[in-house]
């Protein structure tokens, strides 16, 4: 059994191919099915099978367009509904490949149609479960991501003490030698504790992770329900989109209007702005946000899936149309591909520049400035910069900047400087006569 482990760090998206004499099953994959394609061809081996986990939220999967072009069969719960050809696979149910037997295990919790694949190679002693978001390394999937989408939906309690019970029960039958492959690693929005790792084993699991320990429903439910991120406006629409089966992914890229070298621009939809944070405030479109693209700590999937709501339109600017297929794929992950009005470049026009911060002022006089702090909730009650900081998280701050009072000069900051560039050009869009500036990077000047 060789097992191929594929890495998207922007979503922190873990998906598998899996191998056997000739014959090759993909897990969980992501919206572009090249890789898993020319994985298959370097091993002489036929793609049979796509095991989805669940409905994902946080991404767009290719399991429709894998099935269409390679004729493998699609394993899913029953419980998902799912629109497209498919083989109900439910606990107690097995799929023979070549050497290795896959049996399923349903494992509510983080979505109540959650499975495990239990792979066996019956040639070696080698097993191993891929856990979806059910089981992370260090962590388990939140549950409050269904009460809205998909065909089944349940409340947060409900999938909570459902994970309590998989927990507790579901995996105990598994030896601690068992590997532990799950769909996503740190940084993704699906759990709060990750770690970094990005395999285990059931018996490190056992010993590591918090939600392995002897502990009351209570305490559990506690633990699981407190702290969780923030929900992107579009993952319910992903949801949605999986459990239908996503549009070819190539083709659903390849017809954007481009508009090279604009020298004035009249928008009639939002304008994301994916260019460096410099390049932006020198010069960009009037009302453009500022989401950047290829800097340290890029999330530009994330963001703008949680900035731009589902089936809105927008334009995207790019540094250089060098940059397209890099973009727009990453926006392709999240869906929102068919959303994008018009791919632009800026000429050697002068639009609009953003005001430059008197730091030294700044730090002299902070009580003279309105400061905002655009991190996410959590982040905020744990810990403040600023005591006179207002909280306007990134992800709300379109609907709430207008109550920002504007008597003062408004000062935005982050953890990073990286969403400070988003929330200080919305800040600038929503209220245009305000002075507005972006503390950036120098907020790790503060302690």
């Amino acid at each position: 059994m060789t097992i191929k482990q594929y890495n998207d760090k922007p979503l922190s998206h873990l998906s598998y191919a899996i191998v056997s004499n000739g014959k090759m099953a993909v897990v969980d994959p992501a919206r572009d099915p090249q890789p898993y394609y020319e994985f298959a061809e370097e091993h002489k081996a036929k793609i049979v099978a796509v095991f989805e986990t669940h409905p994902h939220a946080d991404f767009v999967s290719s399991h429709l367009q894998i099935h269409k072009e390679t004729g493998a069969t699609i394993y899913v719960s029953n419980l998902v509904g799912a629109d497209y050809p498919h083989q109900a696979f439910d606990e107690g149910d097995e799929f023979k490949m070549e050497d290795i037997t896959f049996k399923c295990i349903h494992t509510p919790g983080h979505s109540p149609d959650g499975i495990t694949i239990h792979a066996v190679d019956d040639s070696t002693t080698k097993e191993a479960i891929f856990t979806g978001d059910t089981l992370f390394i260090g962590d388990v999937g939140r549950p409050d991501l269904r009460e809205k989408a998909g065909n089944m939906t349940a409340k947060r309690k409900e999938l909570a003490q459902a994970m309590y019970k998989t927990m507790t029960t579901k995996y105990n039958h598994l030896s601690d030698n068992v590997w532990v492959y799950p769909a996503h690693g740190a940084g993704s929005l699906c759990g709060k504790n990750m770690s970094s790792d990005t395999t285990s084993t059931l018996g490190n699991e056992r010993i590591g992770n918090w939600a392995f320990q002897e502990q009351t429903e209570e305490e559990f439910l506690k633990e699981i329900l407190e702290g969780q991120p923030f929900i992107p406006s579009y993952f319910g629409h992903d949801v949605d989109i999986n459990k239908a089966g996503a549009a070819n992914y190539k083709a659903s890229i390849s017809d954007i209007p481009v508009h090279l070298n604009v020298e004035s621009f009249e928008g009639d939809a939002p304008i994301i702005d994916t260019r460096a944070q410099a390049a932006f405030k020198a010069n960009h479109i009037a009302g453009s946000i500022n989401i950047m693209a290829r800097s340290e700590n890029d999330k530009i999937e994330t963001w703008i899936g949680a900035i731009i709501q589902p089936k809105e339109e927008f334009y995207l600017v790019l540094d250089s149309i060098s940059d397209y297929d890099d973009i727009v794929s990453r926006i392709a992950k999240i869906g929102y591909e068919s959303q994008v009005k018009g791919i632009l470049t800026l000429g050697q026009t002068q639009f609009e520049s953003s005001d430059d911060l008197d730091y030294s002022d700044f730090k002299q006089h902070p009580d003279q400035y309105t400061i905002i702090d655009i991190r996410n909730v959590s982040e905020f009650e744990e810990s403040q910069k600023f005591d006179s900081a207002k909280n306007h998280p990134l992800n709300e701050l379109r609907e709430s900047a207008k109550h920002i009072p504007t008597d003062k000069p408004i000062l935005v900051h982050c953890a990073g400087g990286y969403r400070s560039a988003a929330g200080s050009s919305i800040i600038e869009r929503i209220l245009p006569e305000a002075k507005v500036y972006d503390l950036s990077e120098r907020i790790n000047d503060f302690n």
